[in-house]
């Protein structure tokens, strides 16, 4: 059994992957990268570096999300001047020491990028055969790149769930049994701590694949607050605000809107910034709902006049994307493997939040990265 599975090779789970959608060449700027993933229908944009003396050779960086624009400007000193932030250059947004994507070749093993993802790689990016006549186009969205997909923890937990036979009767265990239930402390916040606290833990979460939790003061699990949630937010500089400014639960209750945030919620969101004396970030907010208003209105009067394409887009974003906070997906320490595998796949999520089954509280936190040992520790000996 072993053997035949450590024998194919990474081309196999390239199979129908479309191609990496990267940051147009223009993008300089943070504010170049917000402008690109709004425009987009891409949740991330690669960041592609190019050797000058030959163009042909290219290699992806990084990869960003609106998560990541969120958490920079809610940093230290880009509150007060967000104008400011936004003008730094697009290194500012990628983590220091990189290593967060590794380019791993066709020919490799499942078992050596496997190796890769479980050492802490978050996504693997694999060169690619471009189909039929290799184009470059550059704009709106970012490029299409011909020659690179995306491989991440998804990827490789469908790919064992495909041979699940040969591992039984390990799929049928507990993930209680399985020892795959870890503390979720590092991913948990109390609906009533400042917004500011979740600045942290998101970027754990986006490294992590995960979300943060929110909680009560006795531990019952109220929602959650994730990377793809902010994402799907086009509010972006509002949210920002909502984080400087809400309490972890009213910031949930924002960021469920999709669009049309609580009037009440926005007052007291630029009463607070006025308090504050943030007035930069209030400026930046009132031109965004003042845009996002606009754009509403437009859209009102014919779809085809605005562009279905977008629209359709936006709407698929928000539902493919965002479920509501309050809706985390979740599972309780008896559930076996191969039901968290299954149920964690068919709602796009790679963890699942672990809950007592009586009152709803906390117990921990099951990841893809934890239900991917468990198959490695069945095949060959790691190196």
């Amino acid at each position: 059994m072993a053997v035949r599975l450590v024998s194919n090779e990474v081309s196999d789970l390239c199979i129908g992957k479309p191609a990496v959608r990267s940051l147009p060449p223009s993008a300089a700027t943070v504010g170049d990268v917000l402008a690109a993933l709004r425009r987009g229908d891409a949740p991330h944009l690669a960041v592609l570096v190019v050797d000058r003396a030959a163009p042909e050779k290219r290699a992806v960086s990084g990869k960003l999300c609106v998560a990541d624009v969120i958490c920079f400007l809610c940093s230290d000193g880009n509150l007060a001047s967000p104008a400011v932030a936004l003008e730094r250059p697009m290194s500012a947004l990628l983590p220091k020491g990189g290593g967060l994507v590794r380019r791993v070749e066709p020919q490799f093993s499942i078992l050596e990028a496997l190796d890769l993802i479980l050492d802490g790689a978050q996504s693997l990016v694999v060169p690619i055969r471009p189909v039929g006549r290799k184009k470059n186009i550059h704009g709106g969205a970012g490029g299409a790149v011909a020659d690179f997909c995306w491989l991440t923890h998804e990827d490789f937990v469908r790919f064992f769930l495909n041979s699940i036979a040969h591992f039984s009767p390990i799929p049928t265990l507990s993930i209680d049994a399985l020892g795959l239930v870890r503390s979720a402390d590092a991913f948990t916040v109390c609906h009533d701590e400042p917004g500011l606290a979740l600045l942290p833990l998101v970027r754990r979460a986006l490294s992590g694949h995960t979300a943060v939790a929110v909680v009560t003061e006795d531990g019952r699990l109220l929602g959650e607050i994730s990377p793809a949630s902010l994402c799907a937010c086009d509010e972006t500089i509002s949210v920002a605000a909502g984080i400087a400014t809400l309490t972890v639960g009213d910031l949930m209750s924002f960021i469920d809107y999709f669009g049309s945030p609580s009037d009440s919620l926005v007052r007291l969101i630029k009463s607070r910034l006025k308090e504050k004396g943030l007035k930069q970030m209030l400026e930046l907010m009132e031109d965004e709902l003042c845009s996002l208003s606009n754009s509403s209105t437009s859209s009102s009067s014919s779809e085809d006049e605005l562009g279905g394409k977008q629209l359709r887009r936006l709407r698929s974003r928000c539902f493919s994307m965002g479920r509501r906070a309050e809706d985390p997906e979740v599972c309780h320490p008896g559930s076996s493997l191969v039901a968290a595998m299954v149920q964690a796949l068919a709602h796009r999520v790679s963890y699942l939040w672990v809950v007592d089954e009586d009152d709803y509280s906390l117990m921990g936190i099951v990841t893809f990265a934890d239900m991917l040992r468990v198959f490695r520790e069945q095949l060959l000996p790691s190196p």
